[in-house]
């Protein structure tokens, strides 16, 4: 008996010895505008590093609950979190879940339109206000888009006033966490769907990088992106944070994402660079986010300084 427990033992440790290490996935969770850049970018990191990355993408604001729930529930949720604004981040940061929040990359609103309607920069706040013209945005509060919406909303009264309720009660609310949005079937584009196939909006305020990536199915001849002119732009900055009790393979990933190899693979999909001041309309939260970008690429640069000794 002892002689085969004695074997078996060896046999255990000559598995032990030469099997390969599985390395444990790191969990991203992500905003939905950054699908198909952050899965490139996991693809990249896990051939560089071996280190495998499971994502999941949706609407921000739905997420930050998300993992408020799971790690009050377990006190384990993803490892990263890339938003697409800085506050729902940022509170996870107040609230004691995550590490200082850092702006990893930037984007900004359009209006993505069906061609042929004649919509430019200078007349796109005539369409909009056109009772005919169905406008379609995301759901604000779940999804920042949906905010940055409602903001450009707000930025109309400046050139006619009373114009902001009249595009918010107008708005249609298609995507981004709306319960009683229409279904998107599995693998269409929002916004090919909604402007093209089913027509349920003539105007989309949508991310630029969203209306790149339906351009890049449709075509330009299709679909047409419009930039906001500049008494309505409106700019949407990205927060990245590395959650309480993460993988430390975590903050290996974060700091892939600030590399010049991350941001480059961010910038092909039409990201532009972060912005490196902070966003006035966070107040205290913007010092905090300033801390935090120190607090990162200081960490950065000593992990540098030690794996050199």
């Amino acid at each position: 008996m002892k002689k085969h427990f004695f074997a078996f033992s060896l046999i255990a440790c000559a598995i032990g010895v030469t099997l390969p290490t599985q390395a444990f996935a790191v969990k991203l969770y992500g905003a939905g505008s950054l699908r198909d850049s952050l899965t490139e970018v996991a693809k990249s990191f896990k051939e560089k590093y071996g280190i495998p990355v499971e994502t999941q993408f949706g609407p921000s604001g739905s997420i930050r609950e998300l993992i408020e729930q799971e790690l009050s529930k377990t006190g384990k949720s993803a490892d990263v979190f890339a938003s697409a604004d800085i506050n729902n981040p940022q509170t996870l940061f107040e609230e004691g879940l995550s590490e200082p929040v850092v702006n990893f990359t930037s984007n900004r609103m359009t209006a993505v339109v069906r061609s042929g309607l004649g919509i430019t920069s200078d007349n796109l706040l005539d369409f909009l206000l056109k009772p005919e013209i169905k406008v379609g945005t995301s759901t604000p509060v779940a999804d920042p888009s949906g905010d940055y919406a409602w903001q450009i909303f707000d930025k109309t009264n400046q050139i006619k006033p009373g114009s902001s309720q009249i595009l918010k009660n107008k708005a249609l609310q298609l995507v981004g966490g709306n319960p009683n949005a229409p279904i998107v079937p599995n693998g269409k584009n929002n916004l090919v769907y909604f402007l093209e196939q089913t027509k349920q909006a003539d105007i989309f305020l949508a991310y630029y990088t969203s209306g790149k990536a339906a351009q890049a199915i449709l075509g330009s001849d299709n679909l047409q992106i419009v930039e906001l002119p500049d008494y309505l732009a409106t700019k949407a900055n990205y927060g990245l944070t590395t959650l309480k009790n993460a993988d430390p393979d975590g903050e290996k990933l974060v700091e892939y994402i600030l590399s010049p190899e991350g941001q480059e693979i961010l910038a092909k999909y039409g990201f532009s660079a972060p912005s490196t001041s902070v966003p006035e309309h966070q107040g205290g939260g913007g010092i905090l986010l300033a801390v935090g970008v120190a607090f990162i690429l200081n960490k950065k640069q000593l992990i540098k300084l030690d794996y050199h000794r």
